[in-house]
């Protein structure tokens, strides 16, 4: 959890530009499909309230219309709404770039930077600043040797000011002619961005990557780091060798702790997957790399190191006693092979100038992963060139003043950086150079939906932005990621043994294991962490999409939001929910190495800590809820609508292969429409096929979604082979208690909960807590 400012984009929208720019790029070699602005910084202009709250009004209208239509009897299970498909998003265009034919950069407004035309410095500190001058940069900007550059944001006190230091005002940055600005929300720290390109454009060879209210331990960042690497590397007698974690054929992992070499084994950075903070042993052996690679050296903070908002929150006895945690200053630098990642953050980093293409951050992901992210995807470019991540024993102090911030400003961290980190080390790229791999890797994690498609067009920016000031492309190399290096000779192997060094407050015990809340959450992930969570929203997206994927999104491998309300911006996709299981085979094909799929509705809410025996193996239904599962007689006296979908039913039965129509048949009558309320299912990848097969040949006939379900989950599989346990025990109600609130039924002790109506941000507050009696951890979201 960092102590720097990282204010979101929240309330920029009422910030116009100082110094307006329009985005365009007409006078830029990039050519391509212009992005939506997926920031979360962007916010509807006043012209559009009236359409907005039409929208409101109509989309509360059809929910009191649908709740109006509820009745007692099997009719009540079904909701017959017929309208058209929407078409799915447009595919992402892969941005034409001619490296060679990139302008240089033209300031806007030349008077305004005209008092830093001539200036040069080779060593830059650049920090984000959001309140006046704190103590700790009154300290920085007498680092000798240092240029003190300052980067402020919308919550930048208009008069900031410290002699010594650039202060880069919103109007300054809007005036310097980047492409990059146009990218930027304005209330965030990842304003940091323009920071870096100033540095680079007035002769940066190092930066140093801070913030405000760090001290830097003796005042001096060459006692800490290496700072003279091109002189080195070239010298004739080599750099000096540095200790590097191993990964043998044995042990190919990929992400470590860095915090464990350094003698605190309990802790974690931000950014480390959670299923790896279970990983608490000392390294047997390492390996030795000569030194001159590491381009980046991440540092390590005394007091108040980079730790995530779970262990920030979970590990004190007071919440009024601050952390003093304490590394070893004597414990050697500590390299990162090819194939193996660490967390990197934006607050104690130095950057030589082989990396300073990787100091963009990300716009698109939330606040506190931006610069994580930054360091994984940097991490993976730096093979390309041969460079490497070293991490150095503390380096600053930094007291715990940190005001609390929601654990949303963390989602993207623990929904998705695990598979981030697998996807990176499988990455691989023939383009010719290395910024045409750079935009090739931030393409494909568009793509995979790591960043959204802004990110990608600020890449494309922020290269050419580079180009523009001159900064030349580093030479590739190729790299060694198939080749997993042994350590196996006696002479290859360097043991280091790192001191136990005690710490207040942690609340683990000394045989490493984690504490209770930290363990279920470690082993629900490892459970469902390859299942895809697809769910469907009935409610208001733009209230209720980035709280469901917080919820299930520490659970599952991902979650894929539906709704007949789609969203670009939230990627929320279309989905009717009449019949919404023709949507689910492009679901299927996105995540085709999924253990399996599990299909919930907003209405019901899933207690997963209760699913752990479930078998996943096997189809998931609730055959065994009478409420859910009905047997409709089709007779003379039928309705028209039963009538209509039993012969539907039929047409399809008659067409379905021998081994699905079989197993149809043995498990219903023909006299019989089996009609399941499916709010809630799960399908194993070795039956998915058969469902995109079923899927198909329902083709354009208007089987309700409710019908459609149990005729597919009866063709694929014998309901005596469904693991009918695992949804059986489901509070199940079909109409509301008298006082009107859901909630009231709620229990831990089931495995799902129908009907829970979350409207709105006060209505998940009341789910969390609730939940909260089954997974604590829960009670970080609010």
């Amino acid at each position: 959890m960092q102590i720097q400012e990282r204010g979101t984009a929240d309330g920029a929208a009422n910030i116009s530009k100082p110094f307006p720019r329009p985005l365009t790029y007409l006078d830029s070699p990039i050519r391509g499909k212009k992005s939506r602005d997926l920031s979360f910084a962007s916010s509807p202009s006043s012209c559009n309230t009236y359409k907005l709250f039409a929208l409101f009004i109509l989309i509360a209208s059809i929910a009191a219309l649908f709740f109006l239509r509820g009745t007692s009897d099997g009719a009540a299970l079904l909701c017959l709404d017929n309208r058209p498909a929407r078409s799915l998003p447009a595919t992402i265009t892969y941005p034409d770039i001619s490296w060679s034919t990139v302008p240089a950069i033209h300031a806007v407004d030349p008077a305004a930077v005209a008092p830093f035309a001539s200036f040069r410095s080779e060593r830059w500190i650049v920090v984000s600043v959001s309140a006046p001058p704190t103590d700790s940069l009154r300290l920085l900007v007498k680092t000798r040797g240092w240029q003190l550059l300052a980067v402020g944001n919308s919550h930048t006190p208009v008069d900031w000011s410290l002699k010594g230091a650039i202060f880069l005002s919103l109007d300054l940055q809007s005036r310097l002619g980047f492409r990059t600005v146009d990218f930027l929300p304005y209330a965030s720290y990842v304003r940091k961005s323009i920071g870096y390109l100033f540095a680079i454009q007035h002769g940066a060879k190092i930066i140093y990557d801070a913030d405000d209210r760090s001290d830097i331990l003796g005042g001096d960042l060459s006692k800490h780091f290496d700072l003279d690497l091109g002189a080195a590397a070239g010298a004739a007698s080599g750099y000096p060798v540095l200790l590097q974690y191993s990964r043998t054929a044995d042990n190919n992992r990929t992400i470590v702790n860095p915090y464990v070499h350094f003698g605190q084994r309990s802790v974690w950075p931000r950014g480390l997957p959670l299923e790896s903070v279970k990983e608490v042993s000392h390294e047997e052996f390492y390996s030795e790399i000569r030194g001159g690679g590491q381009f980046i050296q991440q540092g390590l903070s005394n007091g108040l190191p980079d730790v995530d908002s779970i262990f920030y929150f979970t590990r004190k006895s007071s919440r009024s006693e601050p952390y003093d945690i304490l590394f070893d200053e004597d414990a050697p630098k500590v390299a990162l092979p090819q194939g193996l990642m660490v967390p990197v953050n934006s607050f104690n980093t130095i950057f030589h100038s082989q990396a300073f293409w990787s100091l963009m951050l990300p716009v698109s992901v939330s606040s506190m992963a931006s610069d994580v992210i930054r360091g994984y995807f940097a991490q993976r470019i730096m093979w390309e060139i041969g460079g490497y991540v070293a991490v150095y024993p503390p380096t600053i102090h930094r007291q715990d003043k940190a005001e609390a911030y929601p654990f949303s400003e963390e989602k993207d961290l623990h929904v998705n950086v695990a598979r981030l980190i697998k996807f990176l080390v499988s990455w691989r790229s023939a383009k010719p150079t290395i910024f045409d791999r750079i935009l090739d890797l931030s393409y494909a994690m568009a793509n995979e939906g790591f960043w959204a498609e802004k990110d990608m067009l600020l890449t494309a920016a922020w290269l050419q932005d580079l180009i523009s000031i001159g900064y030349q492309q580093p030479r590739m190399i190729s790299p060694e990621l198939n080749q997993v290096k042994e350590a196996s000779r006696l002479g290859d192997r360097r043991e280091f043994v790192p001191r136990k060094i005690s710490s207040i407050h942690l609340g683990v015990d000394e045989s490493g294991s984690v504490n209770y809340e930290i363990g279920n959450l470690i082993r629900w992930r490892r459970s469902f962490g390859n299942v895809v969570l697809i769910m469907h929203c009935s409610g208001p997206v733009e209230r209720t999409a980035l709280e469901w994927r917080l919820l299930y999104g520490r659970i599952f491998k991902t979650v894929v939001i539906l709704s007949e309300h789609n969203s670009t911006d939230l990627a929320v996709e279309y989905g009717e929910l009449s019949i919404v299981y023709k949507h689910l085979p492009r679901v299927f094909a996105q995540f085709d190495n999924a253990e399996g799929f599990l299909f919930l509705q907003d209405s019901m809410v899933l207690n997963y800590w209760n699913l752990l025996q479930a078998d996943k193996a096997r189809l998931w239904i609730t055959n065994k809820v009478p409420q859910s599962w009905v047997s409709v007689s089709i007779d003379s006296k039928s309705s028209k609508w039963f009538v209509e979908q039993a012969a539907m039913v039929k047409k399809v039965v008659d067409t379905l292969p021998v081994h699905l129509q079989v197993s149809y048949k043995e498990g219903t009558n023909e006299d019989k429409l089996i009609i399941c309320s499916s709010e809630v299912f799960y399908v194993p990848r070795h039956f998915v096929n058969d469902f995109v097969d079923l899927v198909g040949l329902v083709g354009d006939l208007n089987i309700h979604h409710k019908v459609a379900v149990p005729l597919f989950f009866l063709a694929m599989d014998s309901q005596q082979n469904f693991d009918s346990d695992a949804l059986a025990r489901i509070v199940y109600q079909t109409t509301l208690p008298s006082n009107g609130s859901s909630f009231s039924y709620y229990t831990a002790k089931a495995s799902a909960v129908y009907p829970l109506k979350v409207l709105n941000e006060p209505d998940f507050v009341k789910l969390v807590q609730v939940m909260a009696s089954g997974d604590p951890l829960l009670m970080e979201l609010v």
